[in-house]
């Protein structure tokens, strides 16, 4: 069995979320007392959330890449960074590795691909949603990319970072999520992204009556299988 190494802690909800599926996962395919062999180093998320505002991007870069240096030396085979919007600084991130970064947006890309939807809705945070680096792996691989108005991102965007990061779920803010979901499908949206990583804690597939992609499941059990083969 393959190591997986995952850097958490943006938010440890949702981190706690990996490593609860990893084990089902692994528990389920081999049975017995079988678990995963992983190494998990949880961030301090104030601190990369403050470099996230004011646009620190590089350093981020800088210290997720030493994280994955550090689990790399520890024995990891490859590294799952336990949320999606860090994914933009996996270019930077991967100048200090020398083992493989699972991209959680091409994880989600071939399960849109199994279930044959060409327009897919995106929820996230305003990073993941506006900017290109985690769209243009779906738009390049041939999907229709839509997203939230402009109104609608600012409050999803405030929903996971004053909530759900803080465990504050909200009946309120889901009837909002599950209206914005709605005005997607009047758009063409065939399916739904969850792209962030704590979103499944607020809504879910039997919220919703078209194919949602958890990209929380959905990555960990990318990492689960990969570690198997």
């Amino acid at each position: 069995m393959k190591t997986i190494g995952l850097i958490g802690g943006m938010s440890w909800e949702s981190t706690s979320l990996y490593y609860q599926i990893i084990n089902e996962y692994i528990q389920h395919k081999k049975g017995g007392l079988y678990s995963a062999k992983c190494i998990l180093y949880s961030v301090n998320f104030e601190e990369i959330s403050s470099m996230q505002k004011t646009g620190q991007w590089q350093k981020c870069g800088e210290i997720l890449g030493n994280i994955g240096k550090n689990l790399e030396t520890a024995g990891a085979d490859f590294i799952i960074i336990c949320t999606n919007t860090m994914h933009k600084v996996v270019p930077d991130m991967q100048k200090y590795i020398n083992i493989p970064i699972i991209h959680i947006a091409e994880a989600t890309y071939n399960r849109i691909k199994e279930a044959g939807i060409k327009n897919i809705g995106l929820l996230g945070t305003k990073y993941t949603m506006k900017e290109d680096f985690y769209k243009n792996i779906l738009i390049d691989k041939g999907l229709n990319v839509i997203i939230p108005e402009d109104d609608e991102v600012e409050f999803i965007n405030n929903v996971i970072f004053n909530e759900l990061c803080k465990g504050d779920i909200k009946a309120e803010s889901k009837r909002k999520f599950l209206e914005i979901v709605d005005r997607l499908k009047l758009r063409g949206a065939e399916g739904i992204i969850l792209g962030c990583t704590e979103i499944v804690m607020l809504i879910s597939q039997k919220d919703i009556d078209i194919k949602v992609f958890d990209t929380t499941q959905i990555h960990a059990e990318t990492a689960a299988e990969l570690s198997l083969k």
